[in-house]
């Protein structure tokens, strides 16, 4: 490791870090910063995050006695330092790669990560379950949960501090403030009061007498409630930040500067000793100490790999445009003739493309925090009252939001299109991120259509044709990732519900691919036909309804199907082709091609669909093997 590094070479584990003083501590924090930039900007990662919490990590990890006491932190994304610190400073070099560590907190990995996360809001509840767990063995440790400001917009987090306030546990609470979640936070009203609050003059004078006397450490507990008392009787207009989190049963420390070391020592060292719940209140600023970071937060929140001086990412060859944009940009012509329809989204504007909409027409778009529960019961309530809301969200944080898609939006047959982005494989982010279960979950619920492009035009009119020509829950899913490069007509044309579309004849097998697998199955049949087997191939387009008259022909035609799809092989298109079969009594043998019934690590996509035999030449060797293996069977049996 390189000289530059002086004490961050030495420290191997928490240990090490507790025997350097403050001073020494202030610049392993600055190396920690120096080492992140030097390696993110090589490989790419999750980014700004991290360097705003490389003093409040060393702080947690100096004062507390890791791993035996426990730090739970929320989705991940601020972790980094956390990883550098706890053994894999050299393995950060490998971080969201093949065979490489994880970008986010993964047990297997650590015996730090107490806690398994990828998704937000998380931390208070499982760090609750920790703590109450060790009161019950007897054990004499700490638990920590750390979680930032845009995850306080989610409704599990305040679950979590009512039924903390009402065990009165030993947790310990850090609300880390950046006034941001990945992109500016403006959602979390909680958020713009203490920042109004924050800046009025007398209550930053009673901050001052508190740290002036707590400064001293002496009696820390009777100096805070007698500056407290004096707060109540001679400041009345002054609401302090912590009546909330008191209200629900916590005792309140800040806000606190989240980059003075000193302070955040002390400060942990004296709440330490204090039993209950308690809540730091932490202000940070994302991106802490490198301008290009603090610049550019939201950018900077994860990047490929880029330039150290300007932070802009290395420029790569001109490709094709994500599906992302396609999607924002046609909701965007669609908006703009029909003001009926909206677009909502929970804190990811540009993650799904309604960053296009909040810029063209602000009055149609509605950013609700990341609160996926509350967005799709939302956007059931706007659909009773004739709106047609667009509901853009990942995949895989759709999940959160699966009984109120039942109870809420189908049940009641309300029209809400869902918009899913990230399905199948996602690549750096792994199993948290995948969204390999969207067709299984969504397959099952009743009044539901589910859609599938094969490419960048398709996904366009099916947006035009959930919007205006399918009534009850629509829901379309696409990849991660650059569109094809087809062709995009300006027009759109609407998709009859449930059709597939044959793309070519043959006469050894069908191949029905849904989506993304249809250009790799296309491929793959290409290759077999020129080895002189000839398998006619179809676009689904649709996963529910099934287009049960062309399954129909296809089980009369065919001894060989085979079904592909970038989903999780249980409960999924395969599956719904399957039992259609077995109802009609079809005898044709399906070969259904999907992700296994297990998690996927990290990697990127297309090594994670080569290693799963997804790719074109995977396709053709299941394909291959699949008819070698069938016609065996058939001479055996004969």
């Amino acid at each position: 490791m390189s000289d530059k590094y002086k004490y961050l070479r030495e420290i191997n584990s928490p240990a090490d870090l507790r025997n350097l003083e403050v001073n020494e501590l202030k610049e392993l924090c600055g190396e920690i910063r120096s080492y992140m930039v030097d390696v993110i900007s090589e490989i790419g990662g999750h980014f700004g995050g991290g360097l705003g919490t490389v003093e409040l990590t060393v702080a947690l990890h100096k004062v507390f006695n890791t791993p035996a006491d426990k730090i739970v932190w929320d989705t991940g994304h601020q972790a980094y330092p956390h990883k550098i610190i706890t053994g894999r400073r050299e393995e950060l070099k490998t971080i969201r790669q093949f065979g490489g560590i994880s970008g986010f907190l993964k047990r297997s990995e650590s015996e730090y990560d107490s806690f398994g996360a990828g998704h937000a809001s998380t931390s208070i509840s499982a760090a609750l379950g920790i703590a109450t767990a060790a009161k019950k063995a007897g054990k004499n440790t700490r638990t920590v949960a750390v979680i930032g400001d845009g995850a306080m917009t989610g409704g599990m987090a305040y679950e979590g501090l009512n039924n903390s306030g009402i065990l009165k546990s030993d947790l310990i609470v850090v609300l880390n403030d950046n006034n941001m979640s990945i992109a500016p936070n403006n959602v979390w009203q909680i958020s713009n009061y203490f920042t109004e609050l924050i800046s009025h003059p007398e209550y930053n004078r009673f901050k001052g007498a508190v740290w002036d006397l707590t400064g001293k450490m002496d009696n820390f507990g009777d100096r805070i409630r007698r500056v407290a008392a004096r707060v109540e009787s001679g400041i009345k207009s002054i609401i302090t930040p912590g009546m909330l989190f008191e209200a629900l049963g916590f005792r309140y420390f800040g806000p606190v500067n989240g980059h003075n070391l000193n302070q955040l020592v002390k400060l942990f060292e004296q709440v330490n000793k204090f039993n209950g719940p308690i809540l730091v209140h932490i202000l940070t600023s994302k991106g802490k100490g490198y301008k290009p970071a603090e610049k550019d937060k939201q950018r900077l929140h994860a990047s490929t790999p880029f330039d150290k001086t300007t932070g802009m990412a290395h420029k790569s060859g001109a490709s094709p445009v994500s599906y992302t944009r396609i999607f924002g940009e046609a909701l965007v012509d669609i908006v703009e003739k029909d003001k009926k329809i909206v677009g909502i989204t929970a804190a990811m504007p540009d993650g799904t493309g309604l960053d296009y909409l909040q810029k063209a027409y602000p009055e149609n778009y509605y950013d609700v925090g990341i609160a996926e529960e509350h967005a799709v019961t939302f956007s059931a309530g706007m659909a009773t009252e004739g709106i047609i809301p667009v509901v853009a969200i990942y995949s895989t944080f759709l999940q959160r939001g699966f009984d109120q898609i039942i109870h809420d939006v189908a049940l009641q047959k309300l029209h809400v299109v869902f918009v899913l982005d990230r399905a199948g494989l996602v690549g750096a982010d792994g199993p948290t991120h995948h969204g390999t279960f969207d067709l299984t979950y969504l397959r099952m619920i009743p009044n539901m259509t589910i859609m599938s492009p094969q490419n960048e035009n398709e996904l366009r009119n099916m947006l035009f044709t959930a919007i205006y020509h399918i009534d009850g829950p629509v829901a379309i899913r696409y990849p991660r990732g650059n569109a094809l490069g087809v062709e995009v007509s300006s027009d759109f044309i609407a998709y009859e519900t449930g059709k597939m579309e044959k793309l070519n004849s043959g006469v050894d097998a069908a191949v029905i691919a849904v989506g993304s697998m249809v250009s790799p199955a296309n491929k793959a049949v290409k290759v077999l036909e020129s080895e002189g087997i000839k398998c006619e191939l179809f676009n689904a387009r649709f996963i529910k309804p099934l287009d049960k008259d062309c399954l129909d022909e296809i089980a009369g035609k065919f001894d060989h199907i085979i079904t592909i799809e970038e989903n999780s092989l249980p409960g999924g298109f395969g599956s719904a082709v399957s039992e259609y079969f077995i109802d009609k009594h079809h005898k044709s043998e399906i070969l259904r091609l999907g992700i296994p019934d297990k998690f996927i690590d990290h990697g990127t996509q297309a090594e994670l669909l080569r290693l799963l035999k997804l790719d074109p030449e995977g396709i053709a060797q299941n394909i291959r093997d699949f008819l070698g293996k069938s016609r065996l069977h058939k001479e055996l049996a004969g």
